[in-house]
């Protein structure tokens, strides 16, 4: 698991916005951490009192396996910006170097085997070329099938990159959820998610 490219906006309006509630004058509210905001970052669930969180965006590159990615779309406010594609490049990608140390040695040779038989036959337009109407289409046909079963044998240790958006709100949900995941990635990801700033007062209450 790793993240990369990391931005963060609009922490010190959206610390200054949780003042404007009890503020007459907002020009007067700062984006000082007080006591209060704490306190407001750190309401229990459903109470509504940190949605001033949900204005702190943040945005990175993420690059973690296909098991983890299934968990991680469950998360309604993680919106995905783009990501590598199986589907257009997965005879492209280097298999081995895509997946990480708990895939099976075999595993990753009976797919890379296929990859290469996938290849070879689709490069082969010499072959292509001799061939009649009828089989061109058999041929064509045949080099479908073999790309599905590469598609639906790639393993959940397979790794890809994603550029995602979310907010601190977000973050504070997940981070009580996944902190002690069975996953290893998700604590990799919990343990980022508290070198965010103020992480440990808007976020984890943990110090």
């Amino acid at each position: 698991m790793k993240i990369e490219n990391v931005k963060v906006y609009d922490l010190n309006e959206s610390i200054k916005a949780a003042k404007y509630p009890m503020a007459v004058d907002t020009d007067k509210c700062t984006s000082e951490i007080t006591e209060m905001t704490k306190k407001l970052a750190q309401s229990p669930k459903g109470e509504a009192h940190d949605q001033f969180l949900s204005g702190i965006r943040v945005a990175f590159d993420l690059t973690c396996t296909n098991k983890m990615w299934v968990e991680l779309e469950r998360y309604r406010f993680i919106t995905f910006v783009s990501s590598q594609s199986t589907m257009h490049r997965i005879t492209k990608l280097d298999i081995k170097n895509q997946c990480n140390e708990y895939v099976w040695d075999t595993t990753i040779q009976k797919l890379d085997k296929k990859v290469n038989e996938y290849n070879n036959l689709k490069g082969n337009k010499e072959l292509y070329n001799s061939l009649t109407s009828d089989q061109k289409i058999n041929f064509n046909n045949n080099l479908k099938e073999m790309y599905l079963e590469i598609l639906y044998n790639i393993p959940s240790g397979f790794e890809l990159t994603a550029r995602l958006t979310t907010n601190y709100r977000c973050l504070k949900g997940l981070f009580v959820q996944r902190r002690n995941h069975r996953l290893l990635e998700w604590r990799d990801f919990c343990e980022w998610i508290e070198t965010l700033p103020y992480a440990s007062e808007l976020i984890t209450g943990r110090k």
